[in-house]
């Protein structure tokens, strides 16, 4: 008989087998996996209560906290697509996503509320707003609160099939709007399946909750680590004293992160002498770093690095790069060498990189191609937008929009950018979006956003304007007027100004010969 592959399943598996085990750690209480499972029983009758159907939407403004952990699955029970959204949008962002995605029901952390409490009157079809933690007075309902009022018995579930939409995840993408990705329950579990078993996830582990759960579900941490019965450790806030004092506390185990956190934490290691005594594998997404940070992290620290690469659009990882075994007596700047790139295929999914005729390149380190992928992971689409869609998937293949070259061992690395997306700090930025803001000033004739390197955040968004004529405009002065429009994150970090912006024939901005003013010789455009 055939069993779907719905995700509530996991959360099923570890209240079974982990019942008595401690599942959640917050900051101010923990739960064991059966308590967790009552927890979710309660919120899914409350969602029935609120008439929350099959495909509604459920939005979930949050840092990482076991309210969240708990939404996953129960919207799950009630047929729900669960909605996380970016902790670090500007109000507008937030009321785009709220309307295009059609929620109906808004659960926001108390210190979040004041991002969306002057969208909320403009929200017509959101039917209730549910405050988690301690809130003041006139935000709405408590979440502890309203749980308390509903059973703990075992809920009967929506008829689910593994087609069905699951989750729903906004992205910045390439267009100043973002775009909903849409992942089914088949596509998430079948991911859980792979990724858990090339990051080598069992009931053993402690799992901290670095990444953001909003990002890709924090690359299906909740559905991987909950079905093994792992322990997981919340984090509000990303704070180097605040991660290694909980890496200590708990005996953590695995970490999921950015390049730019697991750099502060080399940092703060350094300027503190910190003795770590945890054995942590580090799973580091993005941009690839040097292999000196490779080494850095596993001699300085002692934790093993492991590599991987996706994105929202594929549920999201489909490459790792360990070595593999036929590589492990290589030295060890070598092995760093190959940590540091993109990687090959996980189990369960087609990787390859194809040139402008869609042949494959040729395995030599050098010629550039762009990355498309061919996975059970693969959206279902955009939502409410067919045509974007059809441009990002053809033939069957996701094709990703970054460059990248194959070594002689078969390790991809990511070497640009197709679209002009920057990654700061984790954090897609689409250029078109900053630019079309910087456009909104009187003085600005032309502008184009491109990524220049920075220590902290890896790239950072740079301006490059051309000023109309018989204006005057400062640097700090445009980087204020995109301040008051963007999310902070987004604006331009500094300007540079020039006469004429270098086009192409046909009048089209090379942002080519923009960026190699700044990233210079090196042997790629993105750090």
């Amino acid at each position: 008989m055939h069993v779907p592959l719905i995700l509530t399943d996991f959360l099923d598996r570890a209240v079974e087998l982990y019942g008595n085990k401690l599942a959640i750690i917050g900051d101010d209480r923990s739960y064991t996996y059966a308590e967790l499972g009552e927890r979710v029983n309660r919120l899914s009758h409350g969602l029935k209560a609120l008439n929350i159907e099959k495909g509604d939407k459920v939005a979930y403004l949050s840092p990482n906290t076991m309210e969240m952990l708990e939404g996953f699955y129960g919207v799950f029970q009630v047929g729900g697509i669960m909605t996380p959204l970016n902790t670090r949008l500007k109000p507008e962002d937030y009321l785009y996503i709220l309307e295009h995605s059609e929620c109906k029901v808004l659960f926001v952390d108390s210190e979040l509320y004041p991002l969306v409490e002057p969208i909320l009157p403009n929200v017509p079809n959101l039917k209730k707003v549910i405050v988690q933690g301690t809130q003041r007075q006139g935000e709405g309902e408590n979440y502890d609160q309203w749980l308390s009022q509903y059973s703990f018995a075992s809920f009967d579930r929506v008829l689910l099939e593994e087609i069905d939409v699951a989750s729903l995840l906004y992205t910045s993408g390439t267009t100043g709007k973002p775009k909903g990705v849409m992942l089914t329950h088949r596509s998430n579990y079948l991911h859980a399946l792979s990724t858990q078993h090339h990051l080598r996830v069992s009931d053993q582990d402690t799992l901290l909750h670095v990444l953001p759960m909003f990002h890709v579900n924090g690359w299906g941490s909740p559905f991987y680590y909950t079905a093994n019965g792992a322990t997981q450790v919340m984090l509000r806030k990303v704070d180097p004293e605040a991660i290694f004092k909980k890496i200590d506390a708990y005996g953590v185990t695995v970490a999921h992160m950015a390049p730019t956190v697991l750099n502060m934490l080399l940092e703060y290691q350094k300027q503190k002498h910190l003795h770590v005594a945890n054995q942590l594998r580090i799973i580091i997404a993005g941009s690839a770093p040097p292999p000196a940070f490779v080494a850095a992290v596993e001699e300085g620290l002692g934790w093993e690095f492991i590599q991987v690469y996706g994105m929202t659009e594929i549920s999201p990882l489909i490459t790792i790069s360990e070595i593999r075994s036929q590589y492990v007596d290589l030295q060890p700047s070598e092995q760093s060498k190959l940590k540091a790139k993109t990687g090959y295929a996980m189990i369960g999914s087609k990787v390859k990189v194809i040139d402008e005729h869609g042949e494959t390149v040729p395995s030599d380190g050098k010629t550039i191609g762009e990355i498309v992928a061919r996975t059970n992971g693969v959206m279902e689409g955009y939502w409410k937008n067919p045509q974007a869609t059809a441009e990002t998937i053809r033939d069957g293949w996701l094709y990703t929009g970054d460059m990248a070259t194959v070594n002689e061992l078969g390790y991809i690395e990511i070497v640009d950018r197709k679209k002009d997306v920057i990654i700061s700090g984790g954090e897609n930025i689409s250029s078109i979006e900053v630019e079309g803001v910087l456009y909104h000033h009187p003085a600005v004739l032309e502008a184009a956003v491109v990524a220049i390197p920075h220590e902290k955040w890896g790239e950072v968004p740079h301006a490059v304007v051309v000023i109309r004529e018989g204006y005057e405009l400062l640097e700090e002065e445009l980087i204020q007027f995109a301040r008051q429009k963007l999310a902070h994150f987004k604006a331009p970090k500094s300007v540079s100004f020039i006469n004429a912006l270098p086009k192409t024939a046909s009048g089209k901005i090379q942002k080519v010969q923009i960026r190699k003013e700044f990233w210079g010789n090196r042997d790629r455009m993105v750090q």
